[in-house]
């Protein structure tokens, strides 16, 4: 006799293999727990394998649900999609409103021209941005908080779907009669002046610190910690100290008329990829495909010219293994 099982079916066994348990997965698709318990007894026995076993206090997938899982994520998906299909709507009859996930320094250089282009197609849509918090992206993706994922985390699920957007370096502000910009730029000097790191979870130490110790021996002092790229620019000009940045928040700030200057550090520090991320079941929307196609666009074109190196090539390569600096 031929094993049957439907598309909720066969949905139920995707969630439940990301998840790694009954009670998540039954939030994720808003079910009961009861009606997740008798759907995964219902997959035991048409599969033949416990799909879930206990591994301590909590649940994990077995051997056989681990190497299935991305086709039957293939299959929801591509179902999703018959349903889903259809040509882009009269986006000047609607007014969505779409939130994303990004941090200030996203939104400090692409936010206003992101709603500008957005607005041009569909005049009614408004925009929240999120900040960004230590829950997971993924989550927020998964539980549909946020439609649209800008940064450069790497605590991505396998199942979610990214785009890359730029890559950027970090350069250095100062105020700008700085002493450090006569006496010259070298890893001496930089180790000599306090610096200030970037972390939402106050972190006092990052890549430059493991350059500096790694390769010349040195130690920099950082004596304060602020969760935003932007917090402390404003009042930088008042110290001695030093900021660390992207350089595309950079290239926006008028530095000069703040009274401030910025210096490349003088030894090489990874490159930061940015990209996009969204969840799978909203690949075939025909207005998120949009929003993505106009993040993507607005992004891409005003990026090009500012990060050094940035070509379509690097930012298809740039797709794994993304860098998060929490300086």
């Amino acid at each position: 006799m031929r094993k049957r099982y439907d598309l909720d079916l066969l949905r139920s066994l995707q969630v439940l293999i990301e998840e790694e348990g009954v009670s998540h997965a039954a939030r994720r698709l808003k079910m009961s727990e009861a009606a997740m318990s008798r759907s995964l007894a219902k997959l035991r026995v048409i599969f033949g394998d416990p799909i879930l076993v206990a591994s301590g206090r909590r649940m994990v997938a077995t051997t056989f649900a681990l190497g299935i899982r991305d086709r039957v994520r293939a299959l929801v998906d591509g179902a999703d999609s018959l349903l889903e299909e259809q040509e882009t709507p009269d986006l000047a009859g609607l007014s969505p409103h779409f939130t994303l996930r990004a941090n200030d320094l996203i939104v400090g250089a692409f936010a206003a021209a992101v709603l500008a282009a957005l607005r041009q197609d569909c005049p009614g849509c408004t925009l929240t941005f999120a900040p960004e918090t230590d829950d997971e992206p993924s989550d927020d993706l998964r539980e549909g908080r946020v439609d649209l994922y800008l940064g450069a985390s790497d605590d991505m699920r396998p199942e979610i779907r990214r785009q890359s957007l730029f890559p950027t370096s970090f350069r250095a502000l100062v105020r700008a009669d700085h002493p450090i910009l006569s006496e010259g730029i070298t890893p001496q000097s930089i180790a000599r002046y306090e610096h200030i790191s970037v972390s939402r979870r106050g972190r006092l130490h990052g890549p430059i610190d493991a350059v500096l110790r790694e390769q010349f021996g040195l130690r920099r002092r950082v004596v304060m910690v602020v969760p935003t790229y932007y917090a402390m620019v404003e009042t930088l000009r008042m110290t001695d100290m030093i900021l660390p940045l992207p350089g595309i928040a950079i290239d926006y700030l008028p530095i000069r008329s703040m009274h401030l200057a910025e210096f490349e550090f003088p030894f090489d520090l990874p490159v930061v990829h940015s990209f996009q991320a969204w969840h799978p079941r909203r690949d075939s929307d025909p207005v998120h495909r949009w929003l993505r196609g106009t993040v993507y666009r607005v992004v891409r074109q005003r990026g090009e010219g500012l990060p050094e190196g940035f070509t379509p090539a690097a930012a298809s390569a740039a797709g794994e293994g993304a860098v998060v600096w929490p300086y």
